[in-house]
């Protein structure tokens, strides 16, 4: 069995670490030594329980159709041959403590990640992986700034766990990205969405060398220097450079 929490060098088991953990690695080296050396993690996030309440309403819609085995609207609107893929493992990938796993032998990690959706192409038998996006403002939704990024990562990461768990996978995923409308007159109960759905066409050549790192900065016993942009440590830094002043 792997464990999880604190990292213990030279211990034998498996080590298990989740898509989300990798990205943090990627944002601050320090804050992610502290959490996974240390036990030391940053204050958690405050949950956007609309954005779930988007997300299970779509799981729920996209289950329809995975029981039937028919293709939702929006993959006819995209004009490609494909359902959503129906697997005994589907609950699985999409719970947050288990998702789509394996065993990555280089650094002994056990990978993990939960999908949103996941689709089959039928010409080609690839799956395609699938993730649902919430938001709220003027304009069309992007990918191409702000947590884009980090984004495409999340899904280049998905379609890496899905190879490495044995499956043919397809180059290009797909968000379902819905932007709550603003701009009615009344609320009527009732939260209004435009849905679009934005293909993405990366690569997981980033992957295997960035859990290289992780592993060796895992099995160093220096705490790293912070990022520069990290709002965590530079928070931490100036609360400190004030106690000083105020304390001297």
């Amino acid at each position: 069995m792997p464990y999880n929490g604190k990292y213990t060098p030279g211990r034998a088991d498996t080590y298990k670490i989740s898509r989300s953990k990798i990205d943090f690695f990627i944002q601050c080296k320090r804050c992610f030594y502290l959490d996974r050396r240390h036990g030391i993690s940053r204050p958690g996030m405050i949950p956007f329980n609309l954005n779930i309440a988007v997300d299970n309403l779509l799981k729920n819609e996209f289950d329809t159709y995975r029981d039937r085995q028919e293709p939702h609207p929006y993959i006819k609107e995209l004009g490609i041959n494909a359902v959503p893929f129906k697997h005994e493992l589907m609950e699985k990938w999409r719970a947050n403590f288990t998702g789509v796993s394996f065993v990555h032998e280089s650094t002994n990690f056990h990978l993990f990640g939960a999908v949103d959706d996941v689709w089959i192409d039928l010409d080609t038998e690839e799956l395609i992986v699938v993730d649902y996006k919430a938001t709220s403002k003027a304009g069309e939704v992007t990918i191409e700034t702000g947590w884009g990024a980090s984004y495409k990562r999340q899904m280049e990461f998905y379609q890496f766990l899905l190879r490495g768990a044995g499956f043919k996978v397809s180059d290009t995923a797909y968000f379902v990205y819905c932007n709550g409308i603003k701009s009615k007159d009344t609320f009527d109960e009732k939260l209004e969405f435009k849905v679009s759905l934005i293909p993405y066409t990366g690569s997981t050549e980033w992957i295997e060398p960035k859990l290289i790192e992780v592993y060796e900065l895992l099995n160093q016993d220096e705490v790293p220097k912070p990022a520069s942009d990290c709002e965590h440590c530079n928070y931490l830094q100036q609360r400190y450079i004030l106690h000083k002043q105020l304390n001297s």
